[in-house]
């Protein structure tokens, strides 16, 4: 039996995507840009699904615990005739966190971290922030969740955790996946092995 596929949207646009700070753990709502990218998304989903011959209702819904990534499930779900309140809330889909850079841009990361960033950029995949998490133990939860799945299913979530999903499929090695770009008001599939985007 195929494992499920997994349709997957980064959460929309927020304030701090827009000036370039890492948020992490920091629960920051979307920002109208992105709340129209969620209802695009929305959109795409329909679509997708119309074209496989599938039920929106027969589907599991799941969305990370942070705020941005619950207003795309939120929006998402009406395109597709679905209550937007009726889905799961999983923790082991919340971002990446980096601990001590959360809300600061990169600018003021290297004034204040040069030669950590130095070091991140040598080793995304192992590296730990400052009180922080690496890709490599964020993708041990997003594989603890995966492994559990047995229905196809919409995830909301954001990209560090579809790297880590990418990580964990193998789609490219460990290394390479904390390079992977993710991007906002698309939707991703992943089906066995292999990832498509949809724009």
């Amino acid at each position: 039996m195929p494992p499920p596929v997994i349709y997957y949207v980064r959460h929309g646009l927020t304030q701090w995507n827009v000036e370039q700070r890492l948020q992490g753990r920091k629960d920051i709502p979307l920002n109208d840009q992105g709340r129209a990218q969620a209802l695009h998304c929305g959109e795409i989903l329909r679509q997708l699904l119309d074209r496989n011959a599938a039920d929106p209702a027969s589907l599991v819904y799941v969305s990370s615990p942070l705020i941005r990534a619950r207003e795309t499930m939120e929006l998402m779900r009406p395109a597709l005739g679905l209550d937007p309140s009726r889905y799961e809330i999983e923790g082991r889909l919340a971002e990446i966190s980096f601990g001590e850079w959360e809300g600061l841009t990169y600018g003021e990361i290297l004034a204040r971290d040069k030669a950590l960033l130095n070091e991140r950029e040598r080793d995304k995949w192992e590296f730990l922030p400052p009180r922080g998490e690496s890709y490599a133990q964020l993708t041990r939860l997003v594989e603890a969740w995966y492994v559990r799945q047995n229905a196809n299913t919409v995830v909301a979530a954001h990209a560090g955790t579809a790297r880590a999903l990418i990580a964990h499929l193998a789609i490219v090695p460990p290394e390479e996946a904390p390079h992977y770009p993710i991007d906002q008001g698309v939707v991703y599939v992943f089906a066995e092995d292999k990832i498509a985007r949809y724009a």
